[in-house]
């Protein structure tokens, strides 16, 4: 083992015995990773789901669902939707109904202009026909949550709870994160119906948590059942960097814009692990790996940061980081999601042509990572 890594090791641990988190710990090795592509060509893709059935499904931001089946990319779309894209906005997240076999229900995010010509996001579920390999709009669930140009949220993901949960961001107006009265800032929790749990913080409410800027990530630990989430920190006249990895609770209010980075409050709660103050990841997808060597580890894609985080925490500690690394950094430019699939392989989604990145030929992909 190299000398330079023993030090770094041993400072490490001393550090951690201190209370310690680190904001970041360079990978000095990685297991053998294989890449294959598996789909090229696509449009500014946003999410990718695996059904059952071993299809997986990838939304393209101008309003597409396309699917990749038997490893090809299927040319026809699975459905079309009227989602509006200008910015960050447009067909965004996606998800897969638990009992899909039986229901065959998906569920969607996506931004549109109202009668009025405002910019909205609604979540609607979807339905396969199975006779015909297409979907439809089985119904809206969730309407009427201010849209933006940028700061749409947009991650739709089932718990293990089976309710489903939509991250929707504060559409560029602050005010709202603190207001649980409305739906943006926020992390919200509903029934597959559509309707509101009853065990959910706030009465008669789809509010989960609340005190967010743009949430774009949600992985649950597996075993534990705990919730944590990738956050984009400010930009602009607003600061920058310390984009966020939270772990959320029912009910909590975790800050924007009042608190940010290592800043406390009562009543608020501060990042796990933030990207500090002179770099951004730019978080989006996240994913517990639950196979291999990096079983347990909580992966999350960075767009502007473009690369793969691979965070591991305390076994006894759900708040506390154990390492962190970065993977494949600038390798495969901006990426957007990441999800384990049912054969234990990970799959990346780029997304190099959502108008900020520098797309190659075959942009844009969807990777499959086999570790060995």
């Amino acid at each position: 083992m190299p000398r330079f890594f023993v030090g770094n090791l041993l400072f490490f641990f001393f550090a951690v015995s201190l209370g310690w988190t680190p904001a970041a710990l360079p990978s000095e090795s990685r297991p053998n990773i294989q890449v294959e592509v598996i789909a090229r060509g696509l449009e500014t893709p946003w999410a990718i789901a695996f059904a059952s059935d071993g299809r997986l499904f990838v939304t393209e931001r101008p309003g597409r669902i396309r699917v990749v089946k038997d490893g090809k990319l299927q040319q026809e779309s699975w459905l079309e939707i009227a989602a509006y894209e200008t910015g960050e906005a447009g067909l965004l997240g996606l998800a897969v109904d638990p009992g899909f076999e039986r229901s065959r229900f998906l569920y969607a995010a996506y931004s549109y202009h109202d009668s009025g010509g405002r910019l909205k996001n609604r979540l609607v579920r979807l339905r396969d026909d199975p006779s015909s390999a297409k979907g439809v709009i089985d119904r809206v669930l969730l309407d009427d949550a201010v849209g933006s140009r940028n700061h749409d949220g947009g991650r739709v993901k089932f718990g293990p709870d089976g309710k489903l949960y939509w991250t929707v961001g504060d559409a560029q107006n602050t005010s709202f994160s603190q207001n649980t009265s409305s739906l943006n800032g926020k992390i919200l929790r509903l029934n597959p119906d559509g309707t509101v749990p009853s065990d959910n913080p706030f009465a008669q409410s789809p509010v989960y948590s609340y005190g967010h800027r743009n949430p774009q990530g949600l992985a649950w630990q597996p075993g534990s059942g705990r919730l944590y989430a990738t956050e984009h920190g400010p930009s602009g006249f607003q600061g920058c960097c310390l984009d966020e990895v939270n772990l959320i609770e029912a009910g909590k209010n975790y800050g924007w814009p009042v608190i940010r980075g290592d800043q406390t409050r009562e009543g608020m709660i501060a990042p796990l692990l933030h990207s500090g103050n002179n770099e951004t990841w730019a978080p989006c997808g996240a994913a517990f790996v639950t196979r291999g060597p990096w079983a347990g580890s909580l992966l999350f894609t960075g767009l502007r940061g473009q690369t793969l985080y691979r965070l591991a925490l305390e076994p006894n500690n759900p708040r506390k980081v154990a390492a962190f690394e970065r993977l494949f950094v600038r390798e495969f430019g901006r990426l957007r999601d990441v999800v384990e699939g049912q054969d234990g392989a990970l799959y990346l989604l780029t997304s190099n042509w959502d108008g900020r990145g520098r797309p190659g030929v075959d942009d844009d992909r969807v990777l499959r990572l086999v570790l060995k």
